[in-house]
């Protein structure tokens, strides 16, 4: 049977047992194009092998519903359907069955999709936006859980479920989390400190020791610029910051100002000289020492890489010691992010804002929540509005709901030579400041760090940076994903990580995990003696904030910056 009368075929076989829409969901597979995605339209061809085997299997699941329908409420294994709701209304049980079994199906036949792996990547995702929204859970009519708590709430649930609709409406976001709750600088972003210095970009803040010494080599953190640095210290027993304080080491964190139009203008170059480069000037000015040690998360660890590449290239060596958390610094693996990424997509934003003007923080948040559609989009909906749920209190959540806007042309020009063209990683090619990026010439040791599940730092990626520096490395792999695999505190002993004994970094992830081994617990003790063998000898610790009057305490931390919103 060819191509088109197996589509016709199929088609007419899903509005039989599952009505109209389906069957346009998959006669809508013949004739797809990209043109709702960021690039050019492609028409699509499948592979009429794969066709035939989904449509058999289609017809095997099908008819085995049917059967387990017939004999009460088939058996639903997805967490959106668990609720009592569900297995007790046959019709309701019915429906997210036959969801599934539809879900299974058109992810099926964009698998099959003949042509670039890119393209099929953007049909996938696509697709999978698509099927998280058409869910039955995501509609009061179908959703029996939801309708059993208005039964029960005598219509409660749903006055407040528009209550809840209302306020997300007016702040402008869906609530993940009972943001009333929570507090920059009351319970969240506590840890005692002052701010030092500031510029235009960010305040400099300095953490008061906990320990009678400290170690000679301060420690500075920068966090990324596209959130803000309390994510490293949201409450005492699972902050970053914190726990380096704890360790001995004299602490310093960049926090980044939320821009506005003031700083539209700002670029990449600003970044990283008026940023990370006058944050490790700033430091050694106000301890004195001659080194220090550094530390890269995510956004900031690419800004921190280029700092480090442009003081090398001036033949300064300011930093004796970097750490990077789930960083990118060879972008040829950016996960599902690549899907938004080509000529035409870069070109776009650098027309829109790549002279000027500012990419919304709540846009970004909004872009990165439906990374993982049913976890942190779909999830609160079902939850606020249909059933009328609170969110409960979670600290993660709301800082991921303080979201952060960017320079226009900071972002076009990231997008451009990182994620588009990856010139990083290539000697001589990318100029910053005036100076040609070589990372060869960075000598300094380095510890890496990667999640197993991020999917905004593929692992893969992460890895990929063992390859491209050339000092000595040392790489640790921690379970989860982008946010909670680097928040994970040792006395609460979750998740595992894993690391190389003999210390060899082969050319891929796959060849260094034959080597690793598993460890329970958190990375963050393996990380703290390697830090403290780069962090010299331990001296007083000091009884004030900064040095002289030129860098004197401020503003208690988490100081000003960090409370300015998009």
């Amino acid at each position: 049977m060819n191509s088109e009368a197996l589509w016709a075929q199929s088609a007419q076989q899903f509005q039989q047992i599952f009505g109209d829409s389906w069957a346009k969901a998959l006669q809508s597979f013949q004739h797809l194009d990209l043109g709702g995605i960021p690039g050019k339209a492609a028409p699509v061809q499948l592979s009429p092998a794969k066709l035939q085997a989904l449509q058999e299997q289609y017809l095997k699941d099908a008819q085995a519903l049917w059967a387990q329908s017939l004999q009460g409420s088939p058996e639903v294994k997805d967490r959106r359907f668990s609720g009592e709701g569900w297995a007790a209304n046959p019709v309701a049980a019915f429906s997210a069955a036959a969801y599934l079994l539809n879900a299974r199906t058109l992810m099926g036949l964009a698998d099959a999709v003949e042509g670039d792996e890119k393209t099929r990547a953007r049909i996938r995702f696509g697709v999978e936006q698509w099927m998280a929204a058409m869910a039955p859970s995501n509609f009061l009519a179908f959703n029996a859980e939801a309708q059993k708590k208005a039964i029960e709430t005598k219509g409660e649930s749903i006055a407040k479920g528009m209550q809840n609709l209302l306020h997300d409406i007016r702040q402008g976001h869906v609530s993940m989390t009972d943001e009333r709750l929570f507090e920059v600088g009351r319970n969240v972003a506590t840890t005692e400190g002052a701010v030092v210095f500031e510029n235009e970009l960010f305040q400099l803040l300095e953490y008061k020791p906990l320990t009678a010494k400290v170690y000679e080599r301060p420690f500075l953190l920068v966090p990324p610029c596209i959130n803000k640095y309390y994510i490293l210290d949201l409450q005492p027993d699972n902050s970053l910051i914190r726990y380096a304080v704890e360790q001995g080491h004299r602490t310093f964190v960049v926090s980044w100002r939320n821009p506005h139009e003031e700083l539209a203008s700002k670029t990449w170059d600003d970044y990283v000289e008026d940023g990370a480069m006058a944050a490790i000037d700033v430091v050694q000015s106000i301890t004195g020492a001659a080194q220090i040690n550094a530390l890269g998360f995510c956004v900031g660890g690419t800004i921190l890489s280029n700092a480090l590449a442009v003081m090398a290239a001036r033949g300064q060596e300011p930093v004796a010691s970097a750490t990077f958390l789930t960083t990118l610094i060879d972008f040829a693996d950016t996960g599902i992010l690549d899907v938004f990424i080509d000529e035409a997509f870069v070109q776009f934003r650098e027309l829109q804002m790549g002279k000027g003007g500012l990419m919304k923080g709540q846009d970004l948040a909004s872009t990165f929540s439906f990374l993982r559609p049913n976890d942190l989009v779909w999830n609160y909906v079902v939850g606020n509005y249909l059933k009328g749920e609170t969110p409960p209190p979670f600290d993660l959540l709301y800082w991921n709901s303080d979201s952060t806007n960017l320079p226009g042309p900071f972002y076009a020009w990231y997008l451009r030579n990182f994620y588009l063209e990856n010139n990083l990683v290539q000697p001589g090619k990318l100029t910053v400041c005036g100076e040609k990026m070589d990372l060869g010439l960075l000598q300094l040791p380095v510890y890496i760090y990667g999640s197993r599940e991020d999917h905004i730092v593929p692992i893969n990626a992460a890895y990929a940076s063992t390859q491209v520096l050339p000092g000595q490395k040392r790489f640790v792999m921690g379970a989860s994903g982008h946010i909670a695999g680097v928040i994970n505190p040792p006395a609460k002993n979750k998740r595992s990580h894993w690391i190389r004994a003999d210390g060899k970094l082969p050319a891929t992830l796959e060849q260094w995990l034959e080597g690793a081994t598993e460890h329970p617990g958190s990375w963050w003790t393996d990380w703290a003696s390697w830090l403290k063998a780069h962090a010299g000898k331990q001296v007083a610790a000091p009884k004030t904030y900064g040095r002289g009057t030129k860098f004197k305490a401020m503003e208690p931390a988490p100081g000003s910056y960090v409370m300015q919103k998009s």
